[in-house]
Order: C-alpha cells, then structure tokens, then sequence
C-alpha cells in the first residue's frame, strides 16, 4: 500500500494532529478545549486531517445526557518512528506509531550486525505509513558545530552509518545519557510513566558502567550546553591532589568498569579465591560477605559518591537518579547514598526504574515528537 504525505498542515490541524497524538483517543469537544479552538475551526481541523488520511474514527462516546459523540484516533497511514540504541557491545530499537503504540522492538549483540536486524524490521512495517524519522542514540557527545571536533563527529557519522537506514529518512542523533535521562522525565514510551523521575522536574541521571556520564534535567528541560557536552563528567579533572596531574577522561578510567577491574586486578591476592572476572561476579561476591569484595566494592561506592557530591555541589539537584550496569546495583546505591550525606547536603539517591531500557525508551520519546512535527510541518 502507497501512501503520499499531504505537505504541511493548516495551523489549526497541526495542533489539533498533535494534541490527538497525546490523548490517543480523542473527541472533537475534548480536542476543541485541549487546543482552545472552537468548535466549527476543530470539525474543519477534523476534515482536512480525514481527507490526508491521517486519522480515523474510533468509536462513539457517550455523556450522561445521553448525547453522543464520535472519538478519532491517528491512522495507520500517519506513519511510525524508529529509535536506535547504538551501544558499544549491543545494539537495541523500537518501532512506534505516533501515537505511541509500540510496534516492533529487538536488540542484536553484534553491532557490525544490527543493521539486518533492524533492515527485517522495517521490511515488516510496509502497512504502517511512511517511517517519519529515526532517533539514534550515541555514546558520544553530539555536536552542534561537528567543524569544532572532527574526530568525535567522524566517530558519530560512522555509527550511525553502520546502521544503514533508509537514506530518505531524517535522522536526529543524541548522546546515551540524555536519552536515559529524557526517559526518567518522561513515561518512558511506552506508556508506563517512571516512578523515579517523572514527579521531579529537576534531577540529574549519573551512569555508571563502561563509561560515566550524566543527563541533566532542570525545570523539566534537559541541559545540553553549548558544545552538546553538559554532564560529560569524564572530563571533570582527576585526580585533583597535589604531585599527580589531571588527564584526559581520566576520571572515567578509573570509575569505567575497566578501570574498576582493573583495581581488583592489582589488589587480589591468591587466598581471596578466585578472580572475579566481571563487575557483575564481584558485586556478588560483595554480597555473599567477601571481604576483598566488599572492601572493593565500597572504595568504588565511595568514589562514585564524590562525583554525586561533585555535582549537587553544583547543581543541587535534590535527586540523583543511578543506572548503568555497575549504577543499578544496590550495594552501590547505599555506597553512594552514605558519602552523599557526608559531603552534601540532603539529597535522595535512587536506582533507575527502567533499567537497561532507559536510553532506547528516552529515543523513541524523542523520535515521537520529532514524528508528529514532521507531520505537521510536512518536511
């Protein structure tokens, strides 16, 4: 099935798309109050939308009066969007309607593979209406000029490359952590709203696994900075003591997961038993009471715990919202909790709720609204 965009909206169907877009199901009279448009300016919105194809009725609603009233909902032929998680060691995606509806998802733990993955399932969307636009998340900084680093916008444009994806399509790209952390704000796309985040309008997102960083959000904005690189706390100077110069990205090597094993490495000792080969196997270990484990594993916590401190002394936040692979585990989180309330003042600590899935869940929140704009403006 063919299906051919009717270019940009009137202004009053834009608004009344997008609004019918959040509701998911809506009435004329809902819509008219949503959008402070009259009636008679809705039904004409309405006709116009009906006419391109892009929404259908739905059912009827019924007031305790007994007066009826036809309910819309987006059609197939408005289209979908794609996210892309664009991970190191693993790559994830989500398929959604406009209206939020999840239509396929998978996840591929061959990188240099995932564009066949994600090629099937595109193939398999041929009755949902064009792919509006694509959302891959990078664990890079993004760059508003790419001319002010041309080694990291080189690194970017070749992993989105490696994804092939359909060359008509436009594609928007965005750093990991903000997408975890635009997740938490938000309902996560799939309409299951975060307990952690979404009641707060302020908190920062602190990831802790491979590599660290964070996503700011203040006043329910995310906060990207001039260079795209705000909460790129990789970069924040360390060691900061005296005889022993700052490096590059060197805070991240020591609190990276690398870095971590590393350090568990230098200090076992043959009657510790064996070698603990991951984050994962000595977090368990500090869990059963090891000593060597556990010791590890607070140093880690406290360590991690100055960097919360580093940044509430700067942002005083009032939460700190913990993922990652290493980030989610609760040994940590009371680690991190206990040097807070040493070096800071009164601020919560908790483990993100959606776990792994926060950076493909904050993608597809941003690939839906970059979809419904795209619709309305028609390009």
């Amino acid at each position: 099935m063919a299906f051919t965009d009717p270019g940009p909206l009137s202004e009053s169907a834009g608004q009344v798309f997008a609004q019918l877009a959040r509701f998911v199901r809506a009435t004329r009279p809902r819509l008219a109050a949503a959008c402070e448009l009259s009636k008679p300016t809705v039904s004409t919105a309405m006709a116009e939308l009906e006419s391109a194809g892009l929404v259908e009725r739905d059912g009827t609603a019924y007031g305790v009066t007994g007066r009826s009233a036809a309910v819309y909902r987006l059609s197939r032929a408005a289209g979908y969007v794609l996210a892309v998680d664009r991970g190191h060691t693993q790559v994830s995606f989500r398929a959604i309607a406009l209206d939020g509806t999840l239509l396929d998802e998978g996840q591929s733990a061959r990188p240099d593979r995932a564009w066949s993955m994600i090629g099937a399932a595109l193939s398999r969307r041929t009755e949902d209406g064009p792919l509006r636009t694509a959302v891959v998340a990078v664990s890079d900084v993004v760059l508003p000029d790419p001319a002010a680093d041309p080694v990291t916008a080189r690194r970017v444009g070749e992993a989105v490359a490696g994804l092939r994806l359909p060359r008509d399509v436009p594609v928007a790209v965005e750093n990991n952590v903000n997408c975890a952390a635009i997740a938490e704000l938000h309902d996560g796309g799939d309409g299951a709203p975060s307990d952690v985040g979404h009641s707060r309008d302020t908190f920062v997102y602190l990831q802790v696994g491979v590599g660290i960083g964070a996503g700011i959000v203040i006043g329910r904005r995310l906060v990207r900075g001039r260079n795209g690189a705000a909460g790129e706390v990789a970069r924040l100077a360390y060691p900061w003591t005296a005889g022993r110069p700052p490096g590059q990205e060197a805070l991240e090597a020591r609190l990276g997961s690398p870095g971590l094993m590393r350090q568990v490495g230098v200090v076992w000792r043959e009657g510790d038993g064996p070698l603990p080969v991951d984050p994962e196997a000595l977090f368990a270990l500090a869990a059963d009471g090891h000593p060597r484990g556990a010791a590890l594993v607070a140093e880690h916590a406290s360590e991690v715990g100055k960097l919360a401190a580093s940044l509430t002394a700067v942002l005083d936040p009032g939460l700190v919202i913990l993922g990652g692979g290493v980030g989610r585990n609760p040994l940590l989180t009371d680690g991190v909790r206990k040097t807070l309330r040493a070096l800071s003042w009164p601020t919560n600590v908790e483990v993100s709720r959606l776990g792994e899935r926060a950076t493909v869940l904050g993608a597809a929140h941003l690939a839906r609204e970059h979809g419904i704009n795209t619709v309305v403006t028609g390009g």
